[in-house]
């Protein structure tokens, strides 16, 4: 697995771009830049688990690893879903069971830098390099316009 670099300067607080990561709404907003109607299912706390869903119930079972409110957020991603039930480890998922997924907001003198990084195989490499800085742009536009 590769692992992926993205980042973006953001005018806003990082209490607001924050909400505007994980709160349900704006959650929603973001992520349709990966599939339309994504969702996350949740309680948003540290050790919890957290479901990364479609509309139709594919997606991703996960760990929230890390939680440091307003500075850093780590998923472990362990599985997958189907028809909205985590299905067992098979010989595919296991080359990725406990790939990361990390977002981390920093103040600088010219803004906040959201950083994030993701574990990603190869035959999805070129689709999260064109994606993730769309959904990237969306929590920008939201959280300096909001």
């Amino acid at each position: 697995m590769e692992t992926l670099h993205f980042s973006i300067l953001i005018q806003a607080p990082k209490e607001k771009i924050w909400a505007v990561l994980w709160d349900d709404a704006t959650y929603r907003q973001w992520t349709s830049a990966f599939c339309e109607g994504t969702y996350a299912v949740s309680d948003w706390e540290e050790g919890s688990k957290i479901h990364f869903l479609s509309p139709t119930g594919e997606g991703m079972n996960s760990l929230i690893q890390t939680k440091q409110e307003y500075e850093y957020m780590a998923f472990k991603h362990l599985g997958e879903l189907k028809n909205f039930q985590e299905m067992p480890i098979d010989e595919a998922t296991q080359v990725w069971t406990g790939a990361m997924e990390t977002y981390r907001l920093t103040t600088t003198t010219d803004g906040v830098l959201l950083e994030t990084t993701m574990d990603c195989l190869a035959q999805y490499q070129q689709y999260f390099e064109d994606t993730f800085p769309k959904g990237l742009t969306i929590v920008k536009q939201l959280s300096e316009t909001k």
